[in-house]
């Protein structure tokens, strides 16, 4: 049977190699997108024709969020899984020169916007008791200097996670944090956000990690989700917080 999965941030990093492991898996399966930059949304529709369609928006647009809930609905009727991977690092700033609207404006991308997919998704996951997967970060079990927000907002997820696989009638959630991954975020760290945001010492793990070639490939923990989405969360896990590199996660 074709699992119908929907993925938000999917024009590059991970969500985009997310969207490629889904599609080139084996188990058939249909992934819905969102991004804003419509060019990658068209690379990927040429690359895997109708097993790919999209929705070109912001995903803290509750009426793009509610259009790619559609959307999804109108190419399988269903929704299996949810793939929460849409995020923003910036502000990067101590707390003691904290802009708050910056903070409002992250957790609106971050937390907010996966809180407002999630509720409109909800009534179709629960008729598939299906999952939802959200991408966090070890920022949010430990400090990065600059991070609060960011981390403040991905241990915000996590506790989401939580509360859904408590509450919400079948519906299993989790929350994955995919380790440091070679992507765009990792150069804005080390170019634009690093060198005015945070401690020296902070900076210079990430710049170590570029350095001596230790960063992730973005293909490590979109395999992670990917299988998530297709297998479902097994139900031992429901609720958890783990790293892509958790042995529970197979």
């Amino acid at each position: 049977m074709v699992k119908s999965v929907i993925v938000t941030g999917v024009s590059r990093g991970i969500g985009k190699s997310l969207v490629e492991e889904i599609l080139d898996d084996r188990e058939s399966a249909i992934v819905t997108g969102i991004a804003r930059s419509e060019s990658s949304l068209k690379s990927l529709k040429e690359q895997f024709g109708d097993k790919f369609f999209y929705v070109v928006g912001d995903v803290t647009d509750k009426n793009a969020a509610s259009a790619l809930v559609q959307e999804a609905l109108n190419k399988t009727g269903k929704i299996d899984s949810v793939v929460a991977n849409a995020g923003v690092l910036e502000p990067v700033q101590n707390v003691q020169r904290a802009d708050v609207d910056d903070w409002k404006k992250l957790f609106d991308v971050n937390f907010f916007s996966v809180v407002t997919l999630a509720t409109l998704a909800m009534p179709h996951l629960i008729k598939s008791q299906g999952n939802l997967v959200f991408v966090s970060s070890g920022a949010s079990t430990k400090c990065y200097s600059g991070w609060g927000a960011y981390g403040a907002s991905k241990a915000a997820l996590n506790h989401l996670a939580l509360t859904i696989s408590k509450e919400c009638d079948g519906v299993k959630a989790i929350s994955v944090a995919p380790g440091v991954v070679d992507t765009q975020m990792q150069v804005e760290i080390r170019e634009k956000f690093g060198p005015t945001g945070m401690t020296p010492e902070s900076l210079k793990r990430f710049n170590d990690l570029k350095a001596n070639g230790d960063l992730l490939d973005v293909k490590v923990p979109a395999r992670v989700y990917a299988k998530l989405a297709l297998q479902g969360i097994p139900n031992e896990l429901n609720g958890e917080y783990l790293r892509y590199n958790d042995k529970r996660l197979g």
